[in-house]
C-alpha cells in the first residue's frame, strides 16, 4: 500500500453527482457542517487524480491531508468519529452494532436491486416488485420512531434517504400501505442537510 505524494491541504471528496454512495457522504458532511471541497467525477470514468489516492479508482473517495479513504461506510464512520457533533452513531456498542447491521441489510435488500434496475438488468420488473414489497413490509418500522429505529437522525437514515429519493427514477411507486415510509421520506427531505446534500442532477430526479 502506497501513500500518494500529491497530498491535498483541504478535505476533498471525489463524488459522482448521481451516485447513491456519494450522496450518503454528502448528507453526512452537510449534517455535520464540515468544510470540504467536493469534486464531481464520473464513477464509470474517474479522473486520473482519483487513482492517485485510491488503488481501485472508484468513487466516492475522500482525501483528508495524509489520509485517503474509499468505501462509503468507512468514510462515513470516519467522519462521525473525526467530527463527533452531532453524533450519528450511538455510544452503546450494541446499538452501534445494530446500526451497522441495518446499514448492511439496506445495501443488500434495497440498494442492490435499485442499482441493478438503474443498470438496466433484464429482470428489472421483478426487481421493482421485490424492492417495493420489501419496503412495504418495513413500513411498521418507519412508523415506530421519527427516524429509523431511533429518536434522532443516525447514519442509518443517511443511507436510507438517498435511496428513497431515487425511487421514482427507477419506477418504484409506494402504495398507501407504505404511508409511514412516505411520511418519513417527506420529513427527511425537508431537512436542511438533505437539501444541501443534493446535486443539480439529483434535484432533477424529482423535478
Amino acid at each position: 500500500m502506497t501513500v500518494s505524494p500529491n497530498r491535498r491541504s483541504v478535505m476533498t471528496l471525489y463524488s459522482d453527482p448521481r451516485q447513491i454512495t456519494s450522496h450518503r457522504i454528502r448528507m453526512v458532511l452537510a449534517e455535520k457542517g464540515i468544510t470540504v471541497e467536493i469534486i464531481d467525477a464520473n464513477a464509470n470514468d474517474p479522473k486520473d487524480e482519483v487513482h492517485e489516492y485510491n488503488p481501485y479508482g472508484n468513487l466516492p473517495t475522500l482525501v483528508d491531508r495524509d489520509l485517503m479513504l474509499y468505501e462509503s461506510h468507512i468514510i462515513n464512520e470516519y467522519l462521525d468519529e473525526r467530527f463527533p457533533h452531532p453524533p450519528l452513531l450511538q455510544v452503546d456498542p450494541v446499538l452501534r452494532a445494530n446500526a451497522r447491521l441495518y446499514i448492511y441489510r439496506i445495501d443488500q435488500d434495497w440498494v442492490a436491486p435499485m442499482q441493478a434496475i438503474a443498470d438496466g438488468a433484464e429482470n428489472s420488473e421483478q426487481l421493482r416488485k421485490q424492492l417495493r414489497e420489501s419496503l412495504i413490509s418495513a413500513a411498521p418500522i418507519f412508523a415506530a420512531h421519527p427516524y429509523f429505529m431511533s429518536e434522532e437522525l443516525t447514519l442509518v437514515d443517511c443511507n436510507i434517504a438517498p435511496l428513497l429519493w431515487r425511487l421514482p427514477m427507477v419506477g418504484v411507486k409506494l402504495p398507501t400501505q407504505a404511508k409511514p415510509i412516505l411520511e418519513y421520506a417527506a420529513r427527511i427531505f425537508k431537512r436542511k442537510s438533505f437539501q444541501e446534500s443534493l446535486t443539480e442532477l439529483e434535484k432533477e430526479m424529482r423535478s
